[in-house]
């Protein structure tokens, strides 16, 4: 493996400044280059140092900053630092190293840093000096604790291995903001002081706009000097507060002034007689604090995690929260920003009026339980409606997404395909729990908003409540089952029974069983799976072939074989579901409008009879067809000759392979007879294909909702009052992933080519 190397100017004699933004600037000294690479050793490289500058090697520091972060200092103080920091510029040829003597170090930090709460502690009890010698535990304890909210901002650049950052020797940068206040009773872990709320208390005639206020101003004011408080006098209109150090002097007393709600300091004692022992256990950190404090980082990062929520805490105030603290902190400030999920339930009559009113032929529709608590919302809009009756194949995926809110629940989804084999939405509800009872009901309002009368082919999941509810509610359509849904259900009933190898051949196998369109490869494909178990097989013959399999389906699923099409609301859901439930509709909703104006405005450029992928598809068969050689048989059928002898009806639009019939496309064999008897392609292809009807189906737009505040109770009294559903998120992280561990039985990859699996056509061997 080639050796990495790189040049380090190294620096010594000058000054670290502080700049405005909080950046370190190094000024004077000399500086000297010494070439170095990921084998040198580090007590060989501190030798070529110290001679450099002819200064003592033990009382010797070498630092850096990390590429594209020049807050932080980095400390060298073994093999394994060195080697990592030629890892991090490994992208440079060059890298600043910084030479300090130890002492000079803690004498420009005494010299420079403020004092805080001079009434209290001196400057030499307060300051943690920078000190480089990696054996001081309250240096490592500050590390522990402030390198990882401070990752996020200032992270290494993109391809720099960080994973082992937390083994660094870290040097907080000298600001006059950031003092590093230290407990050294119990030697406890301190971080940055909030020394932007030391005077939000000023003293006697201070006045504040309500008690609450006076009470987030004293916390704050606690929280800065660091000590902790308890309330003699706690009332809505006087707040008398003492330290709770025993025996301290220093107390505060406020009371609402006459004829109004404004709150006046009327005492105060504002010196400390305590030792000042520093609180971190976060008494005074209120949920509704928390929340103040990372509202405005929460609305720009929704993905801020408890755990950093702690650690910034802890970093910016000196407060050690504990995870719940932060978590309720965060539940509150997200309530402040979206609304509260309660109020979300209760808007829902009013919310569902608007939509119907906004989007006249949709339909929205709730219903509660017994003690008004939500039970299932049942949306359909006008333009998924038309789109579907007008432009899409009587061809409904159905699937069901768990969903990670507060109050938990599923979203059932129906799409259907375009003409470009796009995921269409038709209609989703969102219920309380996946049931039978739901499925049952889910599939009663869709059927009330579908005018079609023609049979429809459902591609779902194998479970008998869909099964039975899709045969008595859609009565002469058809039942395909999901194939993914299929093999979980194999494995699982087959439980530790095969290798990760041998049940990726089995998957192939049985995925090539499902495709083959004749009985004889559907039965090759079994034989393979017998080969390996006959349990497998036994199962597979059981579990009803003619309702998956293309040689005996009766329906038509033009090659569809699984119901994963719900994935698109799935990533829409993924996005929404930690908003209310009126919120998290609203964005399913403007998701479903971006794609109808998205696809309508791209289909405008189409300038191809049929669809871009069709006309894939297409060409793909015209090229095979050219070799192809056919004779006439009688008035409309034709016997084409080539690897295989195939029989082709024109007028019934069939071909003895099938292939014509279970895409809608032309196969080769069909295309050799239209082509030779002068006939246009395109007049023997599905009409579903169509540019022109794939225009049709987004020709409807979904209107965005009039959205105003729901009226008051007295003025609603006909609403229904909808509660939230007693189903309550568990403790503990939720499930990132949404199926199971099973990673054999993921969607199979599928060639649009040659139908293969495996492969994609952009790797697709087979010649174009």
């Amino acid at each position: 493996m080639a050796t990495k190397k790189i040049i380090a100017i190294c620096q010594y004699g000058g000054q670290f400044k502080t700049d405005k933004d909080g950046c370190l600037s190094y000024k004077g000294g000399d500086a000297h280059a010494i070439d170095i690479d990921d084998q040198m050793k580090f007590n060989e490289f501190k030798g070529e140092v110290s001679e450099m500058f002819n200064v003592n090697a033990d009382s010797m520091s070498v630092k850096y900053f990390l590429p594209g972060n020049r807050k932080i200092l980095i400390s060298i103080s073994n093999d394994k630092d060195l080697q990592r920091m030629v890892k991090f510029h490994g992208d440079s040829s060059i890298v600043d190293i910084y030479i300090l003597i130890d002492e000079l170090v803690a004498h420009e930090v005494s010299n420079n840093m403020p004092a805080s709460r001079s009434s209290r502690t001196t400057l030499s009890e307060t300051v943690v000096p920078i000190n480089t010698s990696p054996t001081l535990d309250v240096m490592h304890d500050v590390i522990d604790d402030t390198i990882q909210p401070m990752i996020p901002i200032d992270a290494p650049p993109d391809g720099v291995d960080d994973s082992n950052q937390m083994d660094m020797h870290i040097d907080i940068p000298i600001e006059v903001s950031r003092v590093l206040p230290i407990e050294s009773s119990n030697d406890e872990k301190r971080a940055k002081w909030a020394q932007q709320w030391q005077n939000t208390i000023t003293g006697v005639g201070q006045r504040f706009n309500s008690v609450h206020e006076f009470r987030e101003s004293l916390r704050k004011y606690a929280i800065a000097h660091q000590f902790a408080f308890k309330y003699k006098k706690n009332d809505s209109h006087r707040v008398t507060v003492k330290c709770k150090a025993e025996g301290c002097l220093w107390r505060i007393h406020a009371s609402r002034l006459s004829t109004t709600q404004l709150i006046c300091i009327k005492k105060m004692h504002p010196t400390h007689t305590c030792e000042g022992a520093v609180g971190t256990t976060g008494h005074q950190a209120t949920r509704s604090w928390v929340a103040s404090i990372i509202k405005e980082k929460l609305k720009a990062y929704p993905n801020y995690k408890p755990k950093d929520i702690v650690n910034d805490i802890k970093q910016e105030y000196g407060i050690q929260l504990n995870y719940f603290q932060a978590w309720r902190g965060k539940e509150i400030a997200r309530e402040q920003l979206q609304g509260s999920y309660k109020a979300a339930y209760s808007q829902l009559p009013f919310f569902c009026e608007k939509i119907m009113e906004a989007n006249p032929g949709s339909l929205a529709l709730y219903t509660t339980k017994e003690d008004s608590s939500f039970h299932r919302l049942f949306l359909s809009f006008h333009a998924s409606l038309h789109g579907f009756q007008q432009g899409c194949r009587p061809l409904i995926f159905l699937d069901s997404i768990p969903l990670k809110s507060k109050y938990q629940g599923t979203l059932l989804a129906a799409t259907a395909a375009d003409a470009d084999d796009g995921v269409f939405p038709v209609a989703f509800a969102i219920v309380d729990a996946e049931s039978d009872d739901n499925w049952h009901w889910f599939l009663l309002q869709l059927q009330s908003v579908l005018s079609t009368s023609c049979p429809i082919t459902f591609v779902a999941g194998s479970e008998h409540r869909l099964k039975d509810s899709i045969a008595e509610i859609f009565e002469g359509s058809f039942h395909g089952y999901c194939l993914r849904y299929l093999t979980e259900q194999l494995f699982r009933d087959l439980k530790g029974q095969f290798s990760h190898e041998i049940k990726r051949l089995m998957v192939e196998d049985l995925y090539a069983a499902a495709y083959a369109a004749k009985p004889e490869g559907f039965q090759t494909s079994l034989d393979n799976i017998k080969s390996i178990s006959v349990d497998a097989y036994n199962w597979i013959v059981q579990s009803g072939p003619e309702n998956w399999a293309n040689s005996f389906f009766q329906g038509t699923r033009y090659n569809h074989m699984t119901s994963n099409f719900g994935e698109l609301f799935y990533s829409w859901a993924s996005d929404a579901d930690e908003l209310p439930i009126t919120q998290m509709v609203d964005v399913i909703r403007s998701k479903i409008m971006e794609l109808i104006v998205a696809r309508r405005e791209a289909s405008d450029q189409w300038v191809t009879r049929l669809t871009p992928s069709m006309e894939e598809k297409l060409s793909a068969e015209s090229r095979k067809a050219h070799s192809l050689q056919f004779v006439l048989c009688g008035s409309s059928t034709y016997e084409v000759c080539g690897d295989t002898n195939e029989v082709v009806d024109l007028d019934r639009w069939e071909c003895s392979c099938k292939a014509w019939q279970l895409t809608g496309i032309p196969c080769c064999h069909a295309i050799a007879v239209i082509s030779g008897v002068n006939r246009s392609v395109y007049d023997f292809c599905s009409r579903f294909f169509t540019s022109e009807i794939y225009r049709l189906t987004y020709s409807e737009a979904v209107l965005p909702i009039q959205y105003v505040d729901a009226p008051a109770a007295k003025d609603s009294q006909l609403l229904v009052t909808v509660t939230p559903p007693s189903t309550r998120r568990p403790p503990g992280r939720p499930a990132t992933k949404r199926y199971g561990s099973e990673d054999v039985v993921k969607r199979q990859l599928q060639c649009s080519r040659c139908k293969g699996l495996g492969h994609n056509k952009s790797t697709c061997k087979e010649q174009s």
